[in-house]
This record gives C-alpha cells, structure tokens and sequence, in this order.
C-alpha cells in the first residue's frame, strides 16, 4: 500500500511538472515575455498534478472514451472551481479569472476549459500514463524512496515559503497604495508648475494661454511653427520635461513595489497577469499597467 502512494506522489510530481510547463509557454505566449507559471517557486502547478493523479486512480478502468471524457471535463471542472475559492477564501485574491470567455461560471470556470481538460484527460489515461506506469516500475525501489523522500520535502518547504510570503498580500496593496500616491502627488506638482510656466510665456506673446495648453494637450505640432520661437522652444521643452517625469514616476512606482511587496508577492504578480484583489485591485491593476509599460521600454 505504501508503495502505491509512492507511485501516486511522483506521477503527482510529474503531472504538476507538466502542467507548469503547459501553462508557462502558454501564458509566455499571450503575454509575448517569459512568465514563470505556477503558485509555488518550484516549477509544479499542483493543480494539475492532484487533477491527472485523481484521474488515474477513479478513471483508469473506464474504457469508453467518450464517458472518459465527459468525466474528466466534469471532474476537472469541480477541482478548478473549488480551488479557485478556496484560495480566495484564504489570501483574499482570484488567481484566475475566465469572465473573458464565453459560457464562464463565475468567472472562475469556462466551457473552453472544461473542453481542453477533458480531451487531457483522455489523453492522459489512454495514452500517457501507461508508459508513465510502466516507467514508474523500472525504476529500483529504494531510488523511489529517496525521490519521494526529498521531493515531499522540498514541496513542503516551498509551500510554507510561498503561503507565508503571500498571506499578507493585501496589506501590502494598502502600504503600496499609500506610497504611491505620495509619488503622485509630487509628479502632479511638477507637471503643474511646468505647464504654469509654459502657458505663462505663451500668453505673454500669443495672448491667449487656454488655446495654446489646448494646442499643447492635443498635440499639434503643426501649430509649434507659428509661434516666436522662444515660446515654441519653452512649451517643446515642458512637453519633453512631462513625458521625463512620466517616466520618472513610474521608475519610482517600481521601486516603491520593489520596497514594499516582497519576492513572492512580486513573482505572484508577473505570474498571475489577470491576479485579481478583493479590496484593492485598483491598486493592483494600475501597479501592473506601470509594470507593463516599463517593460516594453526596456526598463
């Protein structure tokens, strides 16, 4: 009997390796950058290791494979819906969200889904796991141990490690948001007293500030020519200044998340791209929006 949880564990460990490499390039791609997939540090999304060892052991006699199907769309669906509220119970947050897709339940399953899930599982008993089993034997008893062994142990460690420096992820939304809006308030201020001094010189020439900030702001550039120089210079220069403190602003918003989330909520947030908060996901979103655009200019 040992034995079998043994066996059970490591194709556990396997279909957990799996489903981290599935969901990795398959997020990567969406995302057109490399995402780190998975709840834990380790390269396992358990979710699908518990759903293909669950499926093996109740489904490994059924022969008809449409049955074998629709079990597998059904029980696969079960296990996504209860783990998805059960983590939100815990840390307060939705790891996934399907509200994009059509015919989703709560946003938290998806018919697509269930589809995907059920042609896996059909796959996965019909095809893969008999060579994994078969595989699974060849390999000497006492190397089974030992891999069980450290591997449980390493899966522990990594759980307590992640659990803990999650749980408090929602306070720290609330520090970031304090943080941040200090940022805000003083970039605001620049902006301000750079666009007051450009309009101030333009109305001293042209005689009308409101028409040239309206110019400004809508960005035609075609009206720089007409203006002396000077003011064309001032106000090019203001818009320049605006877009260095933008940029400035949100290399301080990412130091500012560097200081206050630690490294598993940060690696939470780069993993999970629709991560969602129950009380601040405002926060969070916009802190993954600055994120984003930093990213694509290479910072």
């Amino acid at each position: 009997m040992l034995l079998f949880f043994e066996y059970l564990f490591l194709w556990f460990v396997f279909y957990s390796f799996a489903g981290w490499v599935y969901e990795s390039i398959l997020v990567s791609c969406q995302e057109r950058r490399w995402v780190n997939r998975g709840f834990l540090n380790g390269p396992l999304c358990p979710i699908y290791g518990t759903g293909a060892a669950a499926g093996v052991v109740v489904l490994g006699g059924v022969r008809n494979p449409v049955v074998l199907f629709v079990l597998s769309m059904v029980g696969a669906s079960i296990l996504e819906y209860f783990t998805s509220w059960a983590m939100e119970q815990l840390f307060h947050a939705r790891w996934w969200d399907y509200s994009h897709f059509r015919f989703n339940l709560n946003g938290r399953i998806c018919l697509l889904g269930a589809v995907v899930f059920g042609i896996a599982g059909v796959i996965i008993v019909d095809v893969i796991q008999p060579v994994v089993e078969q595989m699974t034997m060849m390999v000497p008893l006492r190397i089974i141990h030992m891999m069980c062994a450290v591997l449980l142990v390493l899966i522990i460690i990594d759980t307590i490690v992640t659990v803990c420096g999650i749980v408090d992820f929602e306070q720290s939304l609330e520090r970031f948001k304090v943080v941040a809006s200090r940022y805000g308030d003083a970039m605001r201020e620049k902006v301000t007293d750079a666009v007051s001094g450009a309009a101030e010189m333009a109305n001293g020439v042209v005689g009308d500030a409101a028409g040239i900030a309206s110019n400004v702001i809508s960005g035609a550039s075609d009206k720089f020519g007409g203006m002396p120089s000077a003011v064309s210079q001032k106000v090019g220069d203001s818009w320049q200044n605006g877009k260095d403190m933008s940029a400035e602003l949100m290399l301080r918003i990412k130091d500012a998340a560097d200081s206050v989330f630690n490294r598993q909520q940060r690696r939470m947030i780069a993993s999970f791209p629709r991560l969602k908060t129950t009380r601040n996901n405002e926060t969070l979103q916009q802190l993954r929006e600055t994120l984003e655009r930093l990213y694509r200019r290479g910072r």
